[in-house]
């Protein structure tokens, strides 16, 4: 399993920004395989995490069009930076 960290300074936010937050969420779920997908905003700083199960996964929502649209707006009007990770997970428990 793999995780993918975003994180991200907000520049600003609008309507568009919420709308295709919620729209990318569940294209990666429903679409593309994703597992789980968790954003928090706190302040200006905004992280999302998302799990899963193979990289070509990770690349196949990376290229999806309407997600190109939203990199491109991020870079140009939400965000004044941002950081993206991919992890292995290679331990899991919980409680």
């Amino acid at each position: 399993m793999y995780a993918v960290i975003f994180r991200a300074e907000i520049a600003r936010t609008d309507e568009e920004y919420s709308q295709m937050a919620a729209r990318l969420r569940e294209l990666a779920i429903q679409e593309y395989g994703c597992l789980e997908f968790t954003a928090v905003t706190e302040g200006n700083s905004e992280i999302a995490i998302s799990y899963w199960s193979s990289k070509e996964q990770i690349l196949a929502w990376k290229a999806n069009a309407i997600h190109l649209v939203a990199q491109e707006k991020g870079r140009s009007q939400w965000y004044s930076s941002y950081r993206v990770q991919i992890a292995e997970v290679v331990r899991e428990y919980s409680a």
